[in-house]
């Protein structure tokens, strides 16, 4: 469901924007919607399943363990070094 949203910008912004649009071949009222999306659609994060939970915790637990004690045993500061 979309929804509306009215903005007052400066001039400055407006005519940042609108030469965007311009240069993509779309409308300045386009170019914002289509921006603000994209922000947005980078800051949510995907809803998994209790399945899709269980497979990734599942691949997760999968390296529990797989640096034994021997390696760490040679992880001193002399041998990085």
């Amino acid at each position: 469901m979309n929804q509306q949203l009215t903005l007052e910008l400066n001039q400055q912004t407006f005519a940042s924007i609108r030469l965007k649009a311009q240069t993509l071949g779309v409308s300045p009222e386009q170019f914002a919607a289509t921006w603000l999306e994209q922000q947005f659609a980078q800051t949510q994060k995907p809803q998994l399943s209790e399945i899709e939970k269980d497979a990734a915790r599942t691949r997760f637990e999968r390296h529990f363990g797989t640096l034994g004690q021997t390696t760490l045993e040679r992880l001193d500061n002399e041998t990085i070094d």
